[in-house]
């Protein structure tokens, strides 16, 4: 009887002219080809995926074009290039391939090919201006194991992800425009609704998560209307939220001149007299590189009415945001600066009067603890809090975090965990970070995993065992997690005045 259903499945394969079904348990097939993954540890990896195609030549700033298909089975075993950034660098975020603008690429991690697992799709930091899928900081091995199937992506950054110009938008006749990089976002997770069930997804269950830049990404695309409907549940980790974006052609709130003129500005600079989209495009990659990255409101999404149509703090005020569970925190010393440095980290980062200052300053008990904590607080920790709160009062599950894990390798001397340092544990990639790690470390690690992907699978990161997450409600909105080296401690948010003063200087 095997033989003859066999005999029939092969018959049809010919007939539709589609290829015999494998029997090798690591060749999965999505809509442009077969794909050889690489089985090791319990889990099947799939690198250097294409989800649309190289925006190189005439795709250079444009929306993602499809991906072309392949004849015969394609290795997956290898990552693709990193987008276009400064290289080489020792950042443990960015990843070993060598930049090119041909990048956009994805990595799926599975246990197996069948199956209807919940999906967790990976938004990396880096300022948009570095960073790639494809660091070993993000392998996802460690949680796929744990019943997920894990997606890690590439977009374009800096001038080739974010970059408006008068030429471009007029060729772009009313589609978006200037935010490649969050059209290369939203592509790869329309890439995993269609195709995902081939590596056993569930397109039906699919959670984004990221973190600084990729924090950032994700808010944008909470309120994003071409975002709507591709994921189910969001995390944020150290995403900020109150940052004011460019209009793509207009000066936003702080009179920073728009996209299309800071884009207009800095071709310009270049020695480059651009006619046509064609010039722009003949520019070398490597040129555009050399002339240094934009500033930080210049290298992420602009305000364009469509694809982002306004900023993140007033579409969750008005309650725009997508109506799915969201979890959000920063770490608890995110930024440290000092009293000799604090004015030119305040300078790059949130800039504030003397007076704004003075009256901040009075909530910490030195000047030190206040040089250490007053960046983190304003653009990350403050921000997570306010967005959580809006979240609920918009009817919507919302949980608040901090993390306080610190190894003990560094505890003298740094006072706090700072920015990005929580990766390694919800990856369980420990042995990425920047200093050494211990058992501790690793027992962390596991309960951050547990509760990221308990909240991937159900929208609620609590389960057996572990210490009750508190959900966010109008009742109390600054209940949170703690996670510290003695383990996860449900609390209130500590210092409640330094967060309602930088709230009103945040209005």
């Amino acid at each position: 009887m095997k033989r003859i259903l066999l005999s029939l499945a092969l018959f049809a394969a010919a007939c539709t002219g589609a290829p015999p079904p494998s029997s090798d348990p690591t060749i999965a097939r999505i809509e442009t080809g077969q794909l050889k993954g690489v089985a090791a540890d319990e889990v099947i990896a799939f690198k250097g995926v294409p989800f649309a195609a190289p925006p190189v030549g005439k795709l250079r700033w444009q929306a993602p074009a499809p991906a072309a298909k392949w004849t015969g089975v394609r290795s997956a075993a290898d990552y693709g290039f990193v987008c276009m950034q400064k290289y080489p660098t020792t950042d443990n975020g960015i990843g070993r391939q060598q930049p090119s603008e041909d990048c956009l690429t994805l990595n799926v991690w599975t246990q197996t090919l069948d199956g209807k697992r919940p999906v967790m799709v990976w938004i990396h930091g880096g300022g948009f201006v570095n960073g790639s899928g494809t660091a070993e900081l993000y392998d996802g091995t460690q949680l796929a194991k744990r019943g997920v199937v894990i997606v890690t992506i590439n977009y374009r950054m800096g001038r080739f992800g974010a970059f408006g110009h008068p030429l471009l938008t007029k060729e772009a006749a009313g589609k978006p425009t200037a935010n490649y990089g969050m059209m290369d976002m939203i592509a790869s997770v329309e890439w995993v609704k269609r195709n995902i069930k081939a590596f056993g997804g569930d397109p039906g269950n699919v959670t984004i998560f990221g973190e600084s830049a990729g924090g950032l990404a994700v808010n944008r695309l909470m309120i994003s209307p071409n975002a709507r409907g591709l994921f189910h549940k969001a995390i944020v980790e150290s995403g900020a939220g109150r940052e004011v974006p460019l209009y793509l052609n207009k000066p936003n709130a702080l009179g920073q001149p728009s996209a299309e003129t800071t884009g207009e500005a800095f071709i310009k600079s270049l020695g480059v007299t651009a006619a046509t989209t064609a010039d722009l495009r003949a520019i070398p990659a490597d040129k555009i590189i050399t002339a240094g990255d934009p500033t930080v409101a210049e290298a992420g999404p602009a305000i364009d009415g469509a694809l982002m149509p306004v900023s993140v703090s007033e579409g969750f005020e008005k309650g725009l945001e997508a109506p799915v569970p969201y979890l959000s925190g920063s770490n608890s010393m995110e930024w440290p600066a000092t009293s000799a440095t604090l004015q030119a980290t305040l300078s790059r980062m949130m800039p504030l009067t003397q007076a704004e200052q003075d009256t901040l300053a009075k909530l910490y008990p030195d000047a030190e603890t206040f040089a250490a904590n007053i960046v983190g607080d304003l653009v990350f920790t403050e921000p997570a809090l306010y967005l959580t709160t809006l979240h609920s009062r918009n009817q919507h599950r919302s949980y608040l975090y901090r993390f306080s894990v610190l190894s003990e390798s560094v505890r003298d001397r740094m006072k706090g965990t700072r920015h990005a340092q929580e990766r390694q544990y919800v990856f369980d990639t420990l042995h990425t970070a920047p200093y050494p790690s211990d058992a501790n470390d690793k027992k962390q690690a596991q309960v951050v995993g547990d509760y990221w992907v308990a909240f991937a699978k159900t929208g609620d990161p609590n389960g057996v065992g572990r210490p009750v997450w508190p959900n966010a409600t109008q009742n109390r909105e600054d209940v949170l997690l703690e996670f510290t080296n003695d383990g996860p401690v449900p609390k209130v948010a500590p210092y409640p005045e330094r967060w309602k003063a930088i709230a009103e200087r945040n209005k």
